[in-house]
């Protein structure tokens, strides 16, 4: 048998070596901004042509965190901000969630943004935004919320 192989044959047979799970950067907050309205419609789907998804996860450890309540409100074509893409939402038992809207609209001084608000039990709530480039049709966020 040569040398590479007992080694190899060595390495498969010893004992994996335990390691620390390093804890998840939290997501940058950013700014609420004046159009944010408490108590949205809870629907997953307010448009078509952009679609979110992602984990929502804890920065303690990086677990997902099941049923955190996400907020979402953007811009339409006009840049004008109403009820229509307006959503509640609540991420799935491993943390997960999708989004469905149309693509944000510009106005003045501000590129294409969704606005989102996040929220779980013993977290921080997150306000921070999203920058999808034009023509982009889907869009994956990793949210970390920091443990209070």
């Amino acid at each position: 048998m040569s040398r590479v192989v007992a080694l190899a044959a060595l390495l498969l047979l010893a004992p994996p070596v335990a390691t620390a799970q390093p804890g998840c950067r939290p997501t940058p907050p950013d700014a609420l901004g004046p159009f944010y309205e408490p108590n949205a419609p809870v629907r997953a789907v307010t448009g078509r042509g952009l679609v979110v998804t992602g984990v929502v996860r804890s920065a303690a450890g990086c677990a997902p965190l099941a049923g955190a309540v996400l907020e979402w409100w953007s811009a339409d074509a006009r840049g004008a901000y109403d009820a229509a893409l307006r959503a509640t939402q609540r991420a799935d038992g491993a943390g997960r969630y999708r989004y469905e809207t149309t693509f944000p609209g510009l106005y003045p001084g501000r590129p294409p943004h969704l606005h989102l608000r996040v929220s779980a039990p013993g977290h921080r709530v997150l306000v921070t935004q999203l920058y999808p480039k034009p023509g982009q049709a889907s869009l994956e966020a990793e949210l970390v919320l920091r443990a209070e």
